[in-house]
């Protein structure tokens, strides 16, 4: 997705400043010294802190969009494997990214203003989606129970994601989490496949 420097800088700041002090500590103010400029020069981007918000998101779903497609994309891959190369790029973007943790995965920002709600939906969306296709592929190769439907095994395996990167957020990063990721998604795949 391609942005301009000084927006990636501000967006990148605000994603900071969300994983440090939370959304109350996201303020024009701390961004505006966080990139190291005067907080009427942030104005110039940007007209609020909804539209840092809402900017984040559109920039991470344009990230996500990209890595998903190449992760999700290949030929003749099965779709276990599908699901590892997807789990692994987004684990090795958020791993790269930690700042960017909070924006995605944090439900106190659905309470802050409809265009934030709507980005945060669309990102949910987008994992859901991708994830839930390759589910239905694996399901209908006979790689993945049909006992539970395909919708179902997306959220479980969202819901364990979504987990092991709030762990590792408390943690304060404190482990590695591609290593725990390759490790809980090849258990989630065990857990799904046809016996």
């Amino acid at each position: 997705m391609e942005i301009k420097e000084r927006k990636l800088e501000i967006l990148t700041a605000a994603g900071a400043l969300l994983s440090e002090r939370g959304m109350g500590g996201l303020t024009t103010k701390n961004l505006a010294m966080k990139v190291g400029f005067a907080e009427s020069a942030l104005y110039r981007h940007y007209s609020s802190k909804e539209e840092v918000i809402a900017a984040l998101l559109q920039y991470l779903h344009g990230i996500f969009s990209e890595r998903l497609a190449v992760a999700t994309e290949t030929q003749g891959a099965p779709p276990a494997e599908r699901l590892r190369m997807l789990f692994a790029s987004q684990l090795e973007f958020l791993s790269d990214n930690p700042h960017f943790l909070t924006a995605v995965f944090s439900e106190g920002l659905l309470a802050y203003s409809p265009s934030v709600n709507e980005g945060t939906q669309r990102l949910i969306s987008l994992m859901q989606d991708t994830l839930g296709g390759i589910v239905e592929d694996g399901q209908r190769d006979g790689a993945f129970t049909d006992e539970v439907a395909a919708a179902e095994l997306t959220h479980i395996l969202l819901g364990s994601f979504r987990l092991l990167m709030l762990r590792w957020h408390i943690s304060g990063l404190g482990f590695d989490v591609k290593a725990e990721g390759q490790k809980l998604i090849n258990s989630l795949i065990l857990l799904i496949s046809k016996k």
